[in-house]
């Protein structure tokens, strides 16, 4: 990704140009109402949140047509990051690490790239989930039309696209965990698309030795 395509401050470098910030916003706005309206069909506890969005028979219109737009953003942000998930020996030795990432003990961590292990999981996790929540949807979409001597593709629909749905979210929580909490400033790249060299240098120190050809120190 070229630092050209948009203009970043002294001293900060280009995260996420305006195609990838705006897919992510997207897929982030189509996933919430997935979500919201995927519990008010999953618990009558829950009712509320469709009643909140228009009514069960609005939600249950636009819920599959949302699932589209998430899937189509899944898949554009697959042809533009895929390239740089590639699990490679020192992701290993990451997850070895994450106590350390999770009590934000930097300095104890291997060096990672662009994107960390964790980060990559994530991409990887999602990817997978959409497929199957994409699959089965279909499949729960147009119920009338499978014949009655398949119906246990509607059951295995059913089991699938709730559990691929309930690991999404477990996703989302760690999502906005390591965004916010874990890699404080990594929200605002998403937003502005540039981050300073120092946020580099900390949590991500073999893409900030790429940029700048030189080791990060030590945290002191």
């Amino acid at each position: 990704m070229s630092q050209t395509e948009q203009t970043v401050p002294a001293g900060h470098v280009l995260r996420y140009n305006f195609k990838e910030r705006l897919t992510h916003w997207v897929a982030a706005g189509s996933y919430l109402y997935l979500l919201l309206t995927g519990l008010a069909f999953w618990s009558p506890w829950c009712l509320w949140i469709a009643a909140m969005l228009g009514g069960g028979q609005v939600s249950r219109m636009l819920h599959p047509w949302m699932g589209l737009i998430f899937a189509v953003c899944v898949l554009i942000m697959y042809a533009m990051w895929a390239s740089h998930m590639h699990v490679e020996e020192n992701d290993k030795i990451w997850f070895k690490s994450v106590g350390y990432y999770v009590q934000n003990e930097d300095e104890k961590m291997p060096p990672a790239g662009r994107y960390n292990a964790g980060q990559k999981s994530l991409f990887w996790g999602f990817v997978v989930c959409m497929v199957l929540l994409l699959l089965s949807g279909l499949v729960l979409w147009f119920p009338e039309n499978i014949p009655w001597s398949w119906r246990y593709l509607r059951y295995a629909a059913v089991l699938v696209h709730a559990s691929s749905a309930l690991l999404t979210i477990g996703l989302f929580l760690l999502h906005i965990y390591m965004g916010v909490f874990a890699e404080r400033g990594a929200l605002d790249s998403m937003v502005h698309g540039d981050v300073p060299l120092n946020f580099v240098k900390r949590y991500h120190p073999g893409w900030y030795k790429e940029i700048t050809g030189q080791p990060a120190s030590p945290k002191k």
